[in-house]
């Protein structure tokens, strides 16, 4: 099951589990758009590949046991401000690669 997380992980800003902002990689690590495009440059600083945007869980249970008060978003903040000096160093490596290719 995804896990909707709450913030960013950069910034903190909050993402509700009906937010368009919310970006994820392959491994759920959750930032908002404007930290993806402006400070993260399309890289996860956690494992290298890029983003997408989070998959809006239903609010209404079209199917039963299929919508968000059957699998509620994530209440677990994880927030680790990103060290943007280190980051452009990371991401310099692989940020021209096509995120499906990395």
């Amino acid at each position: 099951m995804l896990e909707l997380r709450p913030i960013c992980e950069n910034c903190a800003i909050l993402l509700p589990p009906g937010s368009t902002e919310a970006m994820i990689c392959s491994y759920e690590c959750t930032f908002c758009r404007s930290c993806v495009e402006d400070v993260l440059a399309n890289v996860c600083p956690n494992c290298g590949g890029g983003f997408v945007p989070r998959p809006i869980r239903p609010t209404t249970s079209w199917r039963p046991g299929t919508s968000l008060a059957d699998d509620p978003a994530s209440t677990r903040r994880k927030h680790q401000p990103v060290d943007a000096a280190l980051h452009t160093e990371f991401a310099h490596r692989v940020r021209m690669i096509p995120p499906g290719e990395r």
